[in-house]
């Protein structure tokens, strides 16, 4: 075991506690234990306990980072499964000098990781370092860092699940050495209404994060490392036939670790199930992808406002009516809708005129943007009209399919194709405000491959 810091972990087993119990009796008994109530006060104070803690994600509801702040030993943090790094994250509230790192680990522990610290929450500095744990509790003593962020960053679990932690106790003392920092910035741009929403469509194929090459756990932990307001999905979120099995099996160990701020709409690979159209799909999504009672819905989010809908069913005139319907009654001043089959598309599927209609109906309401899937590669147009025309009150269409299933080379360029990304798996990284939207493709190693222009809102 590497450490950095001047005593080991201290590890609490039973034998321990039981010697220890004797010699203290056995010092009581022949008058040779000295009470120092001094030196009990002198210990540093506990700083931690609840105080605001974030994470780079969570297994479920009721796992979240709080839970390993708040002194009840029978709650916990529990990470997504499967997937390193992780980290959990405590905003002490002010600089201190840190002495002690008590972790109190669940079954899922870590084998490897770091405890470190932060001035600011973006330049870390090494407190500790594990390479050989076994769970239990880590008792990190003699510490000496400074700064107001304290982190546990999980390098290499040490069983099959994820990370989890029952209890993480931060002891020190103020810092007065070190001027008061200001919290670390969000990952939304500045101004009015700013937010982040993060996409992808085809997503999980039948393989697990126990196989190198399986792309989904990787576009997970990308996805939660921007930390957005929401998510969106652009269908075939599950492979092959999106039963509700295999959302289970495969979706919800990756993408669903992140569930509830996730905002879906189907494709065709949800129409497959044996169990009937969107069976699977709307069991595991439930009233997140049936909020108005039907597969394609809408809701507002700062001055935007976005429209889910169903690409399997734009033949459907009750689904048409109820877009022209929706777009008549909203007052936000930019619009943005995201279904599974691109009009234009330079991949294997090529252009779908099935989404021709739609189109015709966003245009003539001067929506902004449109997201798709469907094709397996990143590629963004110009400012189109539904003909395929140039034109600057167009509308902009981002393909964002590789979310993690099998990459589509390129095939036939279209005009107005401005970029094209294939077999790099990644996500889409939008960030609007009141009047403006751009974008990032961000790929599963944290490098921004492509980046959007800033446009302004029709």
């Amino acid at each position: 075991m590497r450490l950095y810091a001047s005593a080991p972990p201290r590890r609490t087993t039973a034998p321990t506690l039981l010697l220890t119990a004797l010699a203290a009796a056995l010092l009581l008994v022949g008058g040779l234990l000295v009470f120092a109530p001094d030196r009990a006060a002198a210990a540093d104070p506990l700083l931690s306990r609840g105080k605001p803690a974030t994470a780079s994600s969570i297994e479920d509801t009721g796992f979240e980072p709080a839970k390993a702040f708040d002194g009840d030993p029978a709650t916990r943090w529990a990470s997504t499964e499967g997937v390193d790094p992780q980290w959990i994250r405590v905003d002490l509230g002010a600089p201190v000098t840190v002495s002690r790192v008590k972790l109190l680990w669940e079954v899922a522990y870590a084998e490897s990781y770091r405890v470190e610290i932060s001035a600011d929450g973006s330049t870390w500095t090494r407190l500790a370092t594990e390479t050989a744990g076994n769970g239990g509790t880590d008792d990190w003593t003699g510490l000496t860092g400074k700064g107001r962020y304290l982190r546990v960053y999980g390098t290499e679990r040490g069983t099959p699940y994820g990370y989890s932690l029952y209890e993480v106790e931060v002891y020190g003392t103020p810092d007065t050495t070190t001027p008061p920092t200001t919290p670390p910035p969000t990952t939304t741009p500045p101004g009015t209404g700013a937010f982040t929403v993060v996409a992808a469509g085809d997503i999980a194929a039948q393989c697990t994060a126990s196989s190198s090459s399986c792309a989904h756990p990787k576009t997970a932990a990308q996805a939660q490392r921007i930390n957005p307001r929401f998510y969106v999905t652009m269908g075939d979120n599950q492979y092959d036939d999106a039963r509700l099995s295999d959302y289970r099996n495969y979706y919800d160990k990756t993408w669903g670790a992140f569930k509830a701020k996730t905002r879906p709409v189907p494709g065709n690979h949800e129409t497959y199930d044996p169990a009937g159209p969107l069976a699977g799909y709307k069991s595991y999504f439930g009233a997140l992808a049936y909020p108005q009672g039907e597969p394609y819905y809408s809701y507002d989010e700062g001055n935007w406002h976005f429209i889910a809908l169903d690409s399997n069913s734009f033949d459907d005139p009750d689904q048409i009516q109820w877009l022209k319907d929706d777009l008549a009654r909203t007052t936000k001043g930019c619009v943005a809708a995201y279904f599974h089959h691109p009009l234009y598309s330079s991949g294997g599927h090529g252009n779908d005129p099935v989404s021709k209609p739609v189109w015709d109906i966003l245009y003539g309401a001067k929506a902004d943007l449109v997201l798709n899937g469907h094709d397996h590669h990143y590629e963004r147009f110009a400012p189109q009209d539904p003909a395929g025309r140039a034109t600057p009150d167009g509308i902009v269409e981002i393909v964002g399919g590789m979310g993690g299933a099998e990459p589509y080379p390129i095939e036939t360029v279209q005009p107005n194709s401005q970029k094209r990304i294939s077999g790099t798996y990644g996500v889409l990284k939008l960030d609007f405000t009141d009047t403006t939207y751009t974008w990032q493709y961000v790929g599963t190693d944290g490098q921004v491959k492509d980046s959007g222009p800033t446009y302004t809102c029709h």
